[in-house]
């Protein structure tokens, strides 16, 4: 039976760090903790904004969480630096094992599919910028229903969009949030662990498969 492939999107495949060359440029404290400060903010507002079923595309949040991070650290940046930082988030580089990965798991009787909180536009844009758009059959974008994960809601209309089976569909996401949302909709998961410190939820939810790369997701998948 052939398989669905939906890879999530930021900090998955592409490295959200790659925003500290534009920071180094324009922050006068710490690059690493200004950024990961505006990732956790960036996530942290749509999950707000789903529960709170008051929807802004995953672009305001980022430039609101952008606004956040420069109050908290006492950041006083201009609109233009602002842009400067935002425009970056679409020239964002893939990770290193990523090219490999995806040839990789493209020879599998598997499709792909990147499936992000991201618009569609957005989302192909960096992929494309990236030199990995051309594995995908197709985006999936949450932007559409006007929610994000790990709503139930996003990963029924994933299945809708790829025209595929909960059974027969994995998850693949650095996000252990992510994970969770898919294995409580019925599909399987694998949590792809970018660092040896990232932990996984103790929600007694685990992961079908944890790896260190999408070299170790061919591994399991065979």
């Amino acid at each position: 039976m052939s398989i669905t492939l939906a890879f999530d999107v930021y900090g998955t495949l592409i490295d959200t760090q790659g925003v500290l060359t534009a920071l180094e440029t324009v922050v006068a404290g710490d690059a690493t903790t200004f950024s990961n400060t505006w990732r956790e903010k960036q996530l942290e507002y749509t999950f707000r904004r789903g529960l709170m079923q008051h929807y802004v595309d995953f672009a305001t949040c980022t430039r609101q969480a952008l606004d956040y991070t420069c109050a908290f650290y006492g950041e006083e940046l201009s609109a233009q630096q602002k842009k400067l930082l935002l425009n970056s988030y679409q020239t964002l580089p893939a990770f290193d094992d990523v090219q490999e990965g995806l040839a990789r798991l493209k020879k599998k009787n598997a499709t792909l599919y990147a499936f992000s909180n991201g618009s569609k536009q957005a989302v192909e844009q960096l992929l494309d910028n990236a030199g990995i758009g051309h594995f995908f059959a197709g985006v999936v974008s949450c932007n559409e229903i006007q929610s994000f994960k790990p709503n139930p809601a996003v990963y029924s209309y994933f299945l809708r969009q790829a025209s595929s089976y909960n059974n027969a569909t994995w998850l693949i996401s650095s996000n252990p949030f992510d994970v969770i949302g898919a294995i409580s909709s019925g599909w399987r998961a694998a949590w792809l662990q970018r660092s040896t410190a990232a932990v996984f939820d103790p929600w007694d939810i685990p992961p079908t498969a944890t790896v260190s790369s999408l070299i170790g997701l061919c591994e399991v998948l065979d």
